[in-house]
């Protein structure tokens, strides 16, 4: 029989490790405290929330403020406003003191894996390691940037930035032509917020893409029918989940209304010039380029098989093939609304409660 390892560090002992402090995480605890269950929650930042503090300065939830909160804690102050950033920021970490949640910071997960003996080991860059029967994993789809293939075509000179790493106008010097790539709600944002220097921006934006009024009418239409929490698995939420994702966004109309943004439809390629094609047009040469095109699976450190064979988490509504392993915070992983804040609350009551029916 061979002898216990010396240098392994030492088991910390709970029923379920929730990986991630952000919405998702945030509100599977809530609900692994209704129940009285035994868990840890691990982030790998200082604080809760702290995804939202890495982004842009003018972010703002495109939802109001009554459609935003998580359980068991609305937000303080008028519903009808739409959040800042920092006020976002505010919002979870209160939520999470005001629950005292056992919240363990700096504790970067490296390893999820399946323990010799039943249930699963999470190990961490910091060297501690936990034996957990469950293990949701909340880290949300925010992780790993993705840009095109010919991003590279462009030349050195041309500053480039992804809208993960985009804050505010001062990090892109200069006063020439710049492009955002994106056809979603933060391109637009971004967009929107260059323009305001008075600089060229060049709008990178698929104008198939639907767009919504957003306004107090629609989001009581959206939230008083369940439009946003149709199932992906019924026939109208299979119809939602293959068609364009709208962007709900004041920007857009703001956008088309100023001089200098100009649209130039869905990018194509890049010129050795500096330039970037659209569908409708070209730029000019830029200056720089702020990428708002998305993220791909980051999942490296998860030793099971539940991921595709393009990293993307395997499930059903959350649930993976790994008995007691779940996923929350993740686009569509059951309704439009996986992602967003509006939706965290009933996601994650569904999987605590699948996850506590297993035997």
């Amino acid at each position: 029989m061979a002898s216990p390892d010396p240098t392994a560090p030492a088991l910390i002992s709970t029923n379920t490790v929730v990986i991630g402090a952000g919405q998702a995480g945030l509100a599977a605890a809530y609900y692994l405290q209704q129940h009285n269950v035994d868990f840890r929650i691990l982030d790998a930042a200082p604080a809760a929330g702290a995804a939202w503090a890495a982004r842009y300065d003018s972010l703002r939830l495109f939802s109001p403020a009554w459609a935003s909160g998580l359980p068991g804690r609305p937000w303080p102050g008028p519903g009808r406003r739409y959040p800042t950033r920092d006020e976002t920021i505010a919002y979870l970490r209160d939520y999470a003191a005001h629950f005292n949640f056992p919240l363990e910071t700096n504790r970067r997960v490296t390893r999820l894996a399946a323990a010799p003996v039943g249930g699963y080991v999470v190990e961490t860059a910091a060297g501690q390691a936990y034996a957990a029967q469950r293990v949701i994993v909340a880290t949300g789809p925010y992780t790993a940037p993705k840009v095109p293939a010919w991003a590279a075509q462009l030349p050195a000179a041309v500053l480039q930035l992804h809208s993960r790493d985009y804050q505010r106008p001062a990090q892109v010097p200069g006063s020439g032509p710049l492009a955002v790539v994106g056809s979603g709600n933060s391109a637009l944002q971004i967009a929107a917020d260059l323009a305001t220097t008075g600089r060229p921006v060049f709008v990178a934006f698929d104008e198939r893409t639907p767009a919504m009024p957003n306004n107090e009418v629609m989001w009581a239409f959206l939230v008083s029918t369940g439009m946003l929490g149709i199932s992906r698995h019924s026939a109208l939420g299979r119809r939602m989940f293959n068609s364009p994702e709208p962007v709900v966004s004041g920007d857009l109309a703001k956008l088309r209304r100023w001089a200098n943004a100009q649209f130039i439809g869905r990018a194509e390629a890049a010129m050795p010039s500096g330039a970037i094609r659209g569908r409708r047009a070209a730029t000019p040469p830029l200056e720089a380029v702020v990428w708002a095109t998305g993220y791909r699976p980051d999942y490296d450190w998860i030793d099971l098989p539940i991921l595709a064979a393009d990293g993307s988490p395997q499930h059903h509504r959350g649930i993976t093939t790994a008995p007691g392993v779940a996923f929350l915070g993740l686009n569509w992983l059951d309704s439009r609304r996986s992602a967003l804040l509006n939706g965290a609350g009933p996601d994650a009551r569904r999987v605590v409660e699948a996850l506590l029916a297993m035997p």
